[in-house]
């Protein structure tokens, strides 16, 4: 391990109770220039579930789950709802915490997924408090990949199709944001292929694979990586599929709306029988992977160049 005597599990944050859920998604899109309207629009996805997003009862489990295996004490902070995870520091700068490695939920390159939550530990982090060192994308990782491919082994068993399509899924972001992840570009997209082949082959498949995206936002003219999950149903001649979350590592909403609620339906209609693969979670394989990452020598920080922060659309002018 390299000298750390913390580990702070850095996430995303989600809304409890229907009254966060406002405020929730105006702390996500802060200072983006987002119209109202969208906003009441995704309220209403977490207001169908009763307005609790999954993903924060889902880190409280891996926390407690890697607890058991990672020897140092675990905290949990997030970017947009409580635990904030400046309050997070405060408290491990108030327990003596000298350095910390900080998990990020996100396996992959790209501005959202990592430089962002390199910005987030510049922003949390204090004076007299604990350096907190970034571990590595972990979407190749062998833990990683046996717990997607243990999930997919049970989507299929579910599904009672062995040869049943796999659709990969991840989250959609604009091409120029593609174009711009990593230190040469093109790295979220090529990572997120790369975890998809893993796990096809651990399964021992020959057979052919897709990637499909989903959750995209935005304005329409802005153009997004494509298909969309819903497209690609509507077009597949597949006889049946298993959609794959290889890009989330929980149940965030874009997983239990997009892709159990959107998706799902628009199978019903098509008679297309589908099942979706869990998230990666508290599988065994993939808490001691945690630790391994813990025991690896220390990442080097990604240049400040790669991942840039996206530039907005300029606002059209009222007529």
């Amino acid at each position: 391990m390299a000298d750390y005597d913390a580990l702070l599990v850095l996430s995303f944050g989600g809304p409890e109770g229907p009254d966060d859920v406002l405020p929730f998604l105006e702390n996500v899109v802060r200072g983006r220039g987002v119209p109202r309207e969208r906003l009441l629009a995704v309220a209403e996805h977490y207001q169908g579930f009763g307005g609790v997003s999954p993903i924060n009862q889902q880190n409280r489990e891996l926390v407690e789950a890697l607890r058991e295996v990672v020897g140092v004490p675990v905290y949990w902070g997030n970017r947009n709802w409580h635990p904030f995870g400046e309050d997070t520091v405060r408290q491990m700068t108030a327990d003596g915490v000298r350095k910390a490695a900080v998990f990020a939920t996100s396996a992959f390159a790209g501005y959202s997924s990592c430089r962002q939550y390199y910005e987030d530990i510049a922003r949390i982090s204090v004076e007299g408090g604990p350096e907190l060192v970034k571990m590595r994308h972990f979407g190749d990782h062998p833990g990683f990949v046996a717990a997607m491919a243990d999930h997919t082994r049970d989507a299929l068993a579910r599904l009672g199709r062995d040869d049943a399509r796999l659709v990969f899924t991840a989250h959609s972001i604009p091409v120029s944001m593609a174009e711009t992840a990593g230190p040469a570009g093109g790295l979220y997209e090529s990572q997120i292929r790369g975890s998809a082949e893993l796990v096809s082959q651990a399964l021992g498949r020959d057979e052919p694979w897709d990637l499909v995206w989903q959750s995209r936002s935005g304005p329409p003219q802005v153009p997004w990586l494509e298909p969309d999950v819903c497209d690609f149903l509507r077009k597949t001649d597949a006889g049946s599929v298993v959609l794959v979350p290889i890009g989330f590592v929980s149940d965030h909403m874009e997983v239990v709306y997009d892709l159990d609620t959107e998706a799902r339906q628009v199978a019903a209609e098509l008679g297309l029988p589908m099942e979706r693969a869990a998230t990666a979670g508290t599988h065994p394989a993939f808490v001691r992977m945690v630790r391994e990452l813990m025991d690896e020598p220390e990442p080097v920080p990604c240049p400040l160049t790669c991942c840039p922060r996206p530039v907005r659309p300029a606002a059209r002018p009222q007529a």
